[in-house]
């Protein structure tokens, strides 16, 4: 029998289905062992209705649905103690505008991407994607058994939010060109939309870099602001109509190599709840990221077959040119690190569990796809 969305909400209401024993490290170690009695006490009847403004355009296809999925599962968890209203980015407020809304109480909740926040926090940027760096679940790991989680809080609370993983987008594309990237000349005088430390990279190699929110990209094309661009993946690219404009699609998205998605909550307002509803919050997230990735890999899949039959010209960079992005970013990224404290205690704490997982996907996953899979 399907299992869909709506029978896990449901569940969850009707107490048939119960949370996962890993998720009880959410919730904390002193509020799992209370008592029945204990927990009762704490729970509060007051009710509670929020805002969660996003970065994704209005009603967007799995990002966007993923936090509509997290607000159902809030609500069902809670009994309607708290209900959230999602707004796509313009709807409320401008979608580069969600960190400082949050921060200042203009709405409780935010979804997004850590690295649009760069200036606020140089350091914002490891917790979506470093380039040449960890895959969605390396990072995930490093987050949640490698120390990240809680220098991403420490980062966050500077700022008075609470962060958690809202997803991920899985390996992305390289991007679209009107040009041929042969050699790392013809990355030279390049206007590309390109966030984060992959922006820094392409200045490098003599590019300019410009953010742009998702609902301003195809626009930005068509009108020369921006020469290329990459965006997500084959499922998004080719809804938001690329193929279009752009002749060719390159592989492999070097600059976002498992991009964590990320749910920011009012941390004043977050410290005020009671634990219960604090444990739902984060249990909330981590279900609504795992269906959000689980989505990405199956529609970028699916559309790939699709943009293949009907055409689109997909293109690998070639290997020189991946070596030189390489070097650069390692370049941005010590620089960065020598400059920034705060950057520098991420990026060691990123770079000690990225060299400890790597070789055992090394010998695992790489040689399964190498080898075995077709």
């Amino acid at each position: 029998m399907k299992f869909t969305r709506k029978d896990f909400v449901k569940g969850i209401a009707l107490g048939t289905i119960t949370l996962p024993i890993w998720l009880r490290s959410f919730m904390g170690k002193n509020y799992a062992n209370q008592s029945v009695s204990e927990t009762e006490n704490r729970v509060s009847g007051k009710k509670y209705r929020w805002k969660m403004v996003t970065t994704w355009p209005p009603n967007f296809p799995v990002l966007g649905e993923a936090c509509t999925y997290y607000a159902d599962i809030v609500k069902a968890m809670s009994g309607g103690r708290i209900e959230i209203r999602v707004y796509g980015g313009g709807e409320l407020v401008p979608a580069l505008e969600v960190f400082d809304t949050v921060r200042t109480g203009g709405a409780e909740m935010g979804c997004g991407a850590s690295y649009y926040w760069a200036g606020k926090s140089p350091a914002t940027q490891f917790f979506t994607s470093v380039p040449f760096g960890m895959n969605a679940q390396q990072m995930h790991s490093w987050l949640l058994w490698g120390g990240g989680m809680e220098l991403w809080e420490e980062l966050y609370a500077e700022f008075n939010l609470v962060p958690m993983i809202g997803g991920n987008t899985g390996m992305q594309m390289g991007g679209w060109f009107n040009r041929e990237i042969n050699t790392i000349d013809d990355l030279k005088g390049l206007k590309m939309r390109l966030p984060g430390l992959g922006g820094k990279v392409l200045e490098k190699a003599g590019g300019t870099p410009v953010l742009l929110a998702g609902g301003e990209i195809y626009t930005g094309l068509e009108r020369g602001v921006i020469d290329a661009t990459e965006w997500l993946g084959p499922f998004h690219d080719y809804m938001s109509g690329f193929q279009q404009i752009s002749k060719y699609y390159y592989t492999p998205g070097w600059h976002e190599v498992g991009s964590v998605l990320e749910f920011t909550i009012n941390k004043e307002l977050y410290d005020s709840l009671p634990d219960d509803l604090k444990a739902i919050l984060k249990a909330a997230a981590a279900e609504a990221s795992n269906w959000c990735f689980a989505g990405m890999e199956t529609k970028n899949a699916e559309q790939l077959a699709i943009m293949k039959a009907e055409g689109v010209e997909i293109r690998s960079f070639p290997k020189e040119v991946l070596d030189q992005l390489r070097i650069y970013s390692e370049e941005v990224l010590e620089e960065l690190s020598a400059t920034d404290p705060r950057s520098k205690k991420v990026y060691d704490s990123f770079k000690k569990f990225r060299d400890t997982i790597s070789p055992y996907s090394g010998i695992t996953e790489k040689l399964f796809f190498e080898r075995i899979q077709k």
